[in-house]
This record gives C-alpha cells, sequence and structure tokens, in this order.
C-alpha cells in the first residue's frame, strides 16, 4: 500500500531545500580547497504528498502521490537514457538514511542523486497549444516570441513541437514566460542550445511512446544541471502529471480544455472558492482529494505499468 508523507524528517542530514513538493538533503560535506562546495556531492531527493494549485502549497496531501511521482520519473529517466544522461545514481537507500529510519516510508519516493548546478530556466517542451501558451497566442499570435500560423484553436497540435522556457520561480511566485535569446543571455549560447536540443528530443520520444498507449503529452517541462565538466544531464522528476499535461486520446477535441492526468480537479474545486490564490491555501475536500489520487494512480498505470495499490 501507498504510504503518507506530508513532510520529510531526518535528523542528521543537512536539508537544503524545502520546495513545493520535494524535500532535498546533501549526503555528503566538504569544500574544495578554493572554498567551494564540491559539485560532485550526492543528494538525497524525497518526493512527499504535498499538493500545491496556483503555485501554493495546500494543507491536505494526496496519499501516495509522492510515491506516484518518483515511480514515473524513475522510468522516464530510464526509457530516456539514451537521449540523455540523467541525475539518478544507483546507492540503496539503505546505505544513506539515518539510523533508525522506517526504511518502508521512504523506499519508494526518494532517490540518491548526483549534486548538479542547476540551469535556471524551466525548459518547457510543447506540443499543442494550451494554457498560458493558449493566452499569449491569443494577445499576440505569438508563444514566447515564436509567431505560430493564424487561425489556431484551444489545445490544437501545433505543426511541430517548440520549446518555449520561463524563468523559475521561487515558492508562491509565478513563473514567466522567456524567449530564447533570454535563456542565451543566462546561460550562454551553446547551453541554451544543448537545453532546447535536449528537451524537444526527449519531449517527441516520450509523446510517441505514450501516444501508443491512449495518452497525449501536451506539454511538459524539465529542469537540468550541469557537472563540474560541464556535462548535462535532466534532472528533478520528469514527465510527471505535476510537470506535463496527460491527455486521454479518446476525450480529446480542440476548443476546450481536455480532462487531464493531473490537479485539474483540485483546480477545479479551488475555482469555486473566495479564494485569492495567496498563502495559506484552503483545504480541499476528502472526495476532491480522492479522486486527483486516482488520476495520478491511472497515469502510472497506463505509461508505466506501474500499480501502488
Amino acid at each position: 500500500m501507498p504510504t503518507t508523507l506530508l513532510q520529510s524528517n531526518l535528523p542528521g542530514l543537512d536539508l537544503i531545500h524545502r520546495g513545493k513538493v520535494r524535500d532535498v538533503y546533501a549526503l555528503s560535506g566538504g569544500h574544495r580547497p578554493d572554498g567551494r562546495e564540491n559539485e560532485d556531492d550526492r543528494l538525497l531527493i524525497v518526493a512527499t504528498d504535498r499538493l500545491s494549485a496556483f503555485d501554493v502549497v495546500l494543507p491536505d496531501p494526496i496519499p501516495g502521490k509522492g510515491e506516484m511521482l518518483t515511480q514515473i520519473s524513475n522510468f522516464w529517466f530510464d526509457k530516456t537514457a539514451h537521449i540523455i544522461p540523467n541525475h539518478l545514481l544507483e546507492v540503496p537507500l539503505g546505505e544513506v538514511l539515518p539510523k533508525g529510519t522506517d526504511l518502508s516510508l521512504y523506499a519508494g519516493r526518494a532517490v540518491v542523486t548526483r549534486r548538479l548546478k542547476p540551469v535556471p530556466v524551466e525548459a518547457i517542451a510543447r506540443g499543442y497549444l494550451i494554457g498560458s501558451g493558449w493566452k499569449d497566442y491569443q494577445a499576440s499570435g505569438k508563444l514566447c516570441g515564436i509567431t505560430l500560423p493564424p487561425g489556431l484553436k484551444q489545445a490544437q497540435q501545433l505543426p511541430e513541437p517548440i520549446f518555449t522556457p520561463s524563468t523559475k520561480a521561487a515558492v508562491g511566485d509565478h513563473d514567466q514566460n522567456v524567449s530564447f535569446d533570454a535563456v542565451v543571455d543566462a546561460v550562454g549560447r551553446e547551453l541554451a542550445e544543448k537545453v532546447r536540443e535536449a528537451t524537444l528530443a526527449i519531449y517527441r520520444w516520450a509523446a510517441d511512446y505514450a501516444a501508443e498507449r491512449g495518452i497525449i503529452i501536451a506539454d511538459t517541462k524539465f529542469e537540468f544541471g550541469t557537472d563540474a565538466d560541464g556535462k548535462l544531464y535532466v534532472m528533478d522528476e520528469m514527465l510527471t502529471p505535476d510537470s506535463s499535461r496527460f491527455w486521454p486520446a479518446d476525450e480529446y477535441r480542440t476548443g476546450i480544455s481536455p480532462p487531464s492526468y493531473d490537479k485539474q480537479f483540485v483546480r477545479d474545486y479551488l475555482e469555486t472558492l473566495d479564494w485569492n490564490k495567496k498563502a495559506p491555501g484552503p483545504h480541499v475536500p476528502g472526495e476532491v482529494i480522492e479522486r486527483t489520487r486516482a488520476k495520478y494512480a491511472e497515469a502510472l498505470e497506463r505509461l508505466a505499468g506501474i500499480r501502488l495499490d
């Protein structure tokens, strides 16, 4: 049965970041002679069951969500390793968790990874016109500075997938779409082009794979990092319902926002409330939590063939 974890507690480990969903710990310390941290240190990343919507962490978890996110990410990391290396290391959790930790609570939701230098952009691939991309197109006929054909409809498939990066926002803030030139200015042309190439290559491969299983990947976002030698890796999470729009192919049509395998039940409920979409977030009814959990579980089973309950 899936476990439930709202917040990790691992005494003795150095908690370096607590995000919307993931808690990140350093597994080795030390510094170089020049005083900088070693860039080859390892991390322990724990995917909790925290639920965020509109960039606000809500007070109620989705039981087992962290396990589902971790298992589907690990599945995709393995499937796409021929395209780009990823941050995962084959290190047993029992070797790194503090003594006395309940291994069963973390076994399905924690991974040991390389400690990389993050590329400071959200690398987004879009294959369909939806979300903020649809809003941008309605206003300007463009998406992140890319001119699109006139007359496209909501949720319509684009002529070809496009790379539409955004800034990485802090918790509680909203990401902002930016142009490719802005990415070049931030990280340099060589790295920007590598990130764009990897983003689109992974998306195309995964979209074809998912289509064979009756799922449309409308868009998705990746995070990348580099090691001390400048080698590029994909990291964090990968092609999950939290980072992607998955649509059931048999319910897809243009002109609407199609149903999806993600937090849409939660978003729809929150839209009925008199809430300003700022912290603190409201409680979510158990029925909405369960319907959302079931959607995550369905995506995991259809894409990866994995059942957690």
